[in-house]
């Protein structure tokens, strides 16, 4: 343990000896953010995760319990908790980590032993929703990079769930950008149930010392003829669909440089036409979907490169020749002007101009000027690995992205974004090409230069980005803009978004400090985490009336007056009696170091941590959950949908999360549901893996009461399909399979139904939950025409032309394409598309 006297590091018991660097201005946000729900404002490369560790710690020591933190990435969770078990003096198996890496049953056992949980926030929703764990016993609850609280994210669900469930509940939310103005600031605070929040800039004097400039600078690039003819091609096209859309009366404009709002406007109006059943609104939709796409080939061979506009390009051809393609998708790459920029796109052959203009800013940085780092940050996936290409003949460069298979590029394993990540922290290269995935919190060395490939349009992306310069030292950055594109948009946008965040921060920072002098909260400066009685007291003052002041929409109870009043008149705490000014006057030595606790308190808080309310089984009980519930048991592959996650919330109601062979959700022992999106639906007519009568077919094998949930509207008008087949569909599953068929106009409503029908079965039924049933396995006929029909996404039609032509699945596969154009159906561009599967060579 360190010496109390140590003035250059913080003391703490769980704190590992002279690790944590004493910073005054950590201290102060450290003791706001124990005594409330308190969202924490700090610039990038601070220490806001050293701030949230202090409360943590204390929490721990003090309360009890367990404490979670929330990252929104798998990089940044294994980050965090490298940190924690180097800085705590806490077992290492039990700080755990949480990502879809581990099984959930794995999750599970581990939730119940860990002291400490990091996790991504799709696995707790998950877990939560499947109630494989409990928030009962959680103490601190942490949301890093929590601007994300907004809409569906996972965040607010779990927010939601943490102050409902439990005990005694303490959340810190923390982020170096918060939200563009004060409503998106108060609407995350409202989410996330943050009743404070504590603000420190560059201009605060603790913070000042710890800083230095950044210079920010902006590059602009001219664009050559050959690209702007590709522009120019697909503009035309841009402005004769939106004269389509002026003609419904969704817009006024013609312009190529239509807004992302606008083109929100247009969607809206339209929407209200299909409300109206007017087949003109669907026909625009579609027409819309077009815009959308040209526009983002548009951005692509502005901002970005021919290589990703090119690749682009071959994806949506691909998409158009798959089985289910979308009108948009087909007319698009139809379309002769767009066919003429691709042609363009495909035999160009010179070099963006961005990627000349990024290895001579390198060369100048880490040549001339001697530098040792620099990361290129990029919007695209594939400009990240052509521009990774093509700065490796100089340097030596590395990309970084994230995980997963993202419009056709390969993503990087969670092992191999660490082994990236340390080996540019140990100089083993020089230049670190990243995506988005860098941008949050990640902790990379100080780098000489960060350079933009393209402004972005928000401030928090741009703040998040220019922080990973200029912690240590002075940085630069610099950001590259195509001359009369929307770059310059873009970096106007993000420059007075910006500025008016800092501006928004500095009047929250003021209404914070009016807040704390007319509460006159003494006590709230360093000497707060003193443990005295005097801090307990003000701590149950300062919370409601935080909360009656408006800072967030949501009161929410003291977290500590419990353990404040359970702490008064005890002889452990270190200010305990101690007059506040002396303490306050100690050279600095009141914050953290302050945290002795006598045997009795440790004591009482192991008590506390060990306490666990146990069913008969064994298993947590949920607080505030009925001992009879009503049971439903979700398939894995729902939780895309909101549906899941609003059952879970509702009072009397379990889900539990499986992978089901048959069905979404199980009901009864006799009922279960499968649930189709209207636009699903119309898909398993017209092919799929498995089309809907067999999975029907299972279903009402399975179960004595199959339900099928048609959800959404425009059934008839969403996609061309006769009518006429859709109703037999509708028929046969109602006289051939005895499935009930239910319509729902959204996912509310689903949940309403799905609960409704749940709530008879079980209470006024008394039938319980069973899982049964599989998927019947397919004959040998339907095993051929699934693999022919997988070839090039033909699909099954096709399949089985092929299969009657040529007699077997050896036969398709060695036929010529002369031969493949015999049979009914297949045109030249499929027989030569087959024979390019079949005979390519694999890479």
């Amino acid at each position: 343990m360190a010496a109390a006297d140590d003035p250059a590091h913080v003391d703490h018991p769980l704190l590992s000896p002279s690790f944590i660097e004493r910073r005054l201005y950590q201290i102060r946000l450290a003791s706001a953010a124990r005594d409330a729900h308190t969202l924490v404002c700090l610039p990038t490369g601070l220490g806001k995760t050293t701030v949230s560790l202090l409360v943590t710690a204390e929490r721990l020591h003090e309360v009890g319990g367990k404490a979670l933190f929330l990252a929104p990435t798998k990089p940044l969770v294994q980050q965090h908790a490298d940190f924690y078990r180097e800085a705590l003096e806490i077992p290492d198996d039990e700080i755990v980590v949480f990502t879809g890496d581990v099984r959930p049953d794995d999750r599970a056992a581990l939730w119940d032993d860990a002291r400490i949980v990091i996790a991504t926030p799709q696995v707790v929703e998950n877990d939560l929703i499947g109630n494989r764990i409990s928030l009962r016993e959680v103490t601190h609850l942490t949301f890093d990079e929590c601007h994300r609280g907004t809409g569906d994210y996972a965040y607010v669900y779990i927010a939601e769930r943490y102050h409902a469930d439990a005990e005694r509940p303490l959340v810190t939310g923390m982020s170096a950008s918060p939200g563009g103005d004060k409503e998106s600031i108060l609407e995350v605070c409202e989410n996330l149930g943050l009743v404070e929040v504590e603000v420190m800039t560059e201009e605060d004097a603790d913070v000042d010392e710890y800083t230095y400039d950044t210079d920010v600078e902006w590059e602009r690039i001219q664009l050559p003829d050959e690209i702007l003819a590709i522009r120019d091609a697909v503009n035309e096209v841009i402005k004769d669909r939106l004269e389509k859309l002026k003609s419904l009366g969704v817009t006024n404009t013609t312009s190529p440089d239509v807004s992302q709002k606008q083109l929100n406007g247009m969607r809206a109006e339209l929407q209200k036409l299909m409300n109206n059943d007017q087949s003109e609104g669907y026909k625009g939709m579609s027409t819309h979907a077009e815009v959308m796409k040209l526009r983002r080939a548009v951005e692509l061979v502005e901002t970005q490169s021919v290589e990703s506009v090119r690749r682009y390009f071959e994806r949506q051809r691909n998409a158009a020749r798959s089985s289910g393609a979308s009108k948009a998708s087909q007319r698009l790459v139809a379309e002769p002007k767009v066919r003429e920029a691709m042609r363009k796109a495909e035999s160009f052959d010179g070099l963006h101009p961005k990627f000349s203009q990024t290895r001579i800013l390198l060369a100048q940085t880490l040549g001339i000027q001697d530098g040792e780092r620099v990361i290129v940050f990029t919007e695209s996936r594939d400009t990240a690995e052509a521009l990774t290409d093509f700065l490796s003949e100089s340097f030596d460069a590395r990309r970084f992205v994230g995980q997963g298979d993202k419009e056709g590029s390969d993503g990087m394993t969670q092992k191999e974004q660490q082994e990236t990540l340390d080996e540019f922290r140990n100089g083993e290269f020089e230049v670190l090409v990243s995506t988005s995935v860098a941008e949050e919190g990640l902790d990379v060395p100080e780098v000489d230069l960060v350079l933009f490939f393209e402004p972005v349009p928000t401030a928090i992306r741009s703040i998040q980005r220019k922080g990973r310069t200029g912690r240590q030292a002075e940085g630069r950055v610099i950001v590259l803009m195509a001359e009369n594109t929307r770059d310059e948009a873009y970096f106007w946008i993000s420059r007075r978004r910006e500025k008016e965040m800092k501006s928004e921060l500095r009047d929250l920072k003021g209404v914070a400090d009016e807040v704390e002098e007319e509460l006159d909260d003494s006590q709230k400066g360093l000497d707060a985490f003193s443990g005295g009685d005097s801090a307990g007291t003000d701590d149950g003052e300062s919370s409601g009336a935080i909360a009656n002041g408006g800072t967030a929409a949501a009161t929410t109870e003291t977290p500590d007056a419990s353990t404040a009043e359970a702490d008064s008149g005890t002889d452990g705490g270190t200010a305990s009696g101690t007059d506040a000014t002396d303490t306050n006057s100690n050279d600095d030595q009141a914050g953290l170091d302050s945290f002795s606790a006598s045997d009795e308190e440790i004591a009482r808080a192991d008590e506390e941590s060990e306490a666990a309310v146990e069913d008969g089984d064994g298993t947590v009980a949920t607080a505030g959950r009925d001992d009879e519930v009503v049971e439903i048991v979700v398939d894995q592959r729902e939780l895309d949908s909101n549906i899941a996650k609003d059952l879970s919330t509702r009072d009397g109601i379990e889900t539990r999360l499986e992978t089901l062979a048959v069905g979404d959700y199980v009901l009864s022992d006799r009922v279960a549901v499968e649930r189709k999106s209207v636009s699903d639906f119309l898909d398993t007519l017209t092919g799929g893996d498995r089309s809907l009568f067999e999975q029907i077919g299972d279903l009402s094998r399975a179960y004595a009461r199959p339900i099928l949930i048609l959800e959404g509207e425009g059934l008839f008008e969403e996609r061309n399909i006769h009518p006429g087949a859709i109703r037999g569909a509708l028929a046969s599953l109602a006289v051939d399979f005895d499935v009930s068929v239910l319509q729902t106009r959204d996912e509310d409503d689903t949940a309403e139904l799905l609960l409704t029908i749940a709530t008879r079965e079980q209470t006024e039924r008394e039938r319980s939950v069973s899982v049964h049933g599989g998927k019947s396995t397919k004959t040998l006929s339907e095993q051929q025409e699934y693999v022919v029909s997988a070839i090039a996404d033909i699909g099954p039609v096709t399949a089985r032309s092929l299969l009657e032509e040529f007699g077997t699945v050896e036969a398709v596969m060695t036929a010529r394409e002369e031969d493949l154009l015999e049979v009914s159906g297949i045109g030249s561009v499929t027989a030569e598309r087959i024979r390019d599967v079949i005979g390519s060579e694999y890479e």
